[in-house]
């Protein structure tokens, strides 16, 4: 065992060490290296790389990582969205870039349920994406301790929406997303992209890989036979990532994949994986082509029953990711400039998680589950019943004065649910720049003496319109059918009316 010093390409000046014992992690390309103090690794190119491939490396840190760095939510994108590479060094002619140590949440810490198997491993987005990983069965099934709940998986596509949307905003595209270049901790509700080291500068540096098979745009695959420099090939950009965004949300939400059906293509079975992901794809919950439907009899024994479609359609998910869903998946699926933007679907995975409603049977694995529109809700995951009244909140905004329309967007209340400035008033918006005053909670709702009611912690100017009277700081008022109230004067400022589900 030995430890080496390597020199910054970016700056002479700077240094790096790392442990070689001999036996290093191999990655797909890279050999990677722990630096002393476990705080980064060095990862070294097996191949030496060109002259275009040192310059993209360069660029990503030397360029993008300081528009990261001097950006409002720099910290949030680097601590928790990222793993970016922070410096290119040179060892023994070969190239080699230094990353930031994964954070300790996103290993294992127990495993398996039958054993240590995995214990220490890296918890890749693979391991929260398939049915079989959840099967009592399989050998490899995953320990309780580590797959959160169900609203759990909603924040890891938000922290996955706005590592897409930074990344555009700043004129990159990933190429290769997929549940193997991201990171994943249900527990903590966090997701973090590693492997950043080939992403694509439009017109500077093209891709250099294609994708992840199941990942992989239609678009590209179709043309994948044509040479790289014939116009009508299509590489990865900014687009495929739209594509490979969505299919990653909804397995981690549904434990499938959204093209692999049962429709056949072609008997020769490279060529119907070639058809069934690229000019041929469909989307398995199709609404008016039922023809890619998964067939029980092509589905592993391991994903069954968990991969039983007809018992868990894509509408758990709600009305607004349902939408970006058809969207994607149908009329985005093969016209990529319909495939709706990461922010579209960061707003999507907020707005849902509104809609959120806690089960009542304390045994269920999923705990949470999204409001169905129905006066007698029911969680899907184990089909106990709401109990008691339900109030929902609609958000009205004023679009001139003494008019008043919906927002399309609402608040379910459940006993000690807060409320938020983002809720309060239309100009706060919730994102990764959204300040720690404004994570503070306005007030919250609680069933108090056989009656929901709020109770008004932080609301200066907040009014019950219904009965015309003031609602002050530190009194509360009860919500019944038909209630509206004024959250706030100020400009903004919303009101909400009040509906009683389940009466």
């Amino acid at each position: 065992m030995s430890t080496i010093t390597v020199k910054s390409i970016n700056n002479n000046s700077k240094t790096y060490q790392f442990v070689d014992n001999g036996e290093p992690m191999r990655g797909g390309v890279k050999d990677v290296f722990f630096s002393p103090d476990k705080k980064y690794v060095v990862a070294i190119f097996r191949d030496k790389l060109d002259f275009n491939q040192k310059e993209r490396l360069q660029k990503i840190t030397n360029d993008y990582l300081p528009r990261i760095q001097n950006n409002d939510a720099g910290d949030y994108y680097l601590n928790e969205v990222y793993r970016w590479p922070t410096d290119v060094i040179e060892h023994n002619g070969l190239t080699g870039i230094i990353v930031p140590i994964y954070n300790s949440k996103f290993f294992f810490k127990k495993g398996n349920e039958l054993g240590d198997l995995i214990q220490g491993k890296e918890k890749h987005g693979m391991w929260f994406a398939g049915a079989k990983f959840r099967n009592p069965l399989f050998p490899l099934r995953l320990a309780k301790s580590e797959l959160g709940d169900w609203l759990s998986y909603f924040q890891i596509g938000v922290n996955l929406t706005r590592g897409v949307k930074k990344m555009h905003a700043m004129g990159l595209a990933h190429s290769d997303l997929s549940h193997n270049n991201v990171l994943v901790d249900p527990v903590d509700k966090s997701a973090c992209m590693i492997d950043l080291d080939g992403l694509v500068v439009p017109n500077l540096f093209p891709a250099e890989v294609i994708g992840t098979p199941g990942f992989i745009a239609p678009e590209v695959l179709s043309t994948k036979h044509l040479n790289k420099t014939d116009p009508n090939r299509k590489l990865p950009n900014r687009l495929t990532d739209l594509h490979a965004l969505p299919i990653l949300i909804y397995m981690l939400l549904l434990h499938r994949h959204p093209l692999k059906g049962g429709k056949v293509h072609d008997l020769d079975t490279e060529k119907d994986d070639l058809l069934s992901m690229g000019e041929k794809a469909i989307f398995i919950e199709h609404p008016t082509d039922a023809s890619n439907r998964p067939k029980l009899n092509q589905v592993s024994k391991w994903d069954l029953p968990w991969a039983d479609i007809s018992k868990l359609p894509y509408s758990i998910t709600g009305p607004y990711l349902k939408e970006l869903f058809n969207d994607a998946f149908i009329k985005g699926l093969h016209n990529p400039m319909q495939r709706p933007t990461a922010d579209q679907w960061e707003s999507a995975l907020l707005k849902t998680t509104d809609l959120m409603q806690k089960c009542h049977n304390v045994s269920c694995e999923q705990k949470w589950y999204v409001f169905d529109n129905t006066n007698t809700p029911k969680c899907p995951f184990c089909d106990t019943a709401h109990k008691g009244t339900l109030p929902i909140l609609d958000l009205y905004y004023q679009f001139k004065e003494s008019v008043w329309k919906p927002e399309n967007h609402r608040l379910m209340v459940y006993d000690n649910q807060y409320l938020f400035q983002w809720h309060v008033n239309r100009n706060v918006t919730r994102n990764e720049k959204t300040t720690a005053e404004q994570k503070v909670p306005v007030g919250y709702f609680t069933f108090h003496n056989n009656k929901w009611v709020f109770v008004n912690q932080k609301l200066t100017s907040m009014k019950d319109v219904t009965e015309d009277k003031e609602i002050p700081i530190g009194s509360m008022v009860e919500l019944t059918d038909g209630k509206k109230l004024l959250l706030s004067k100020e400009d903004g400022g919303r009101v909400v009316v009040i509906t009683m589900a389940n009466k």
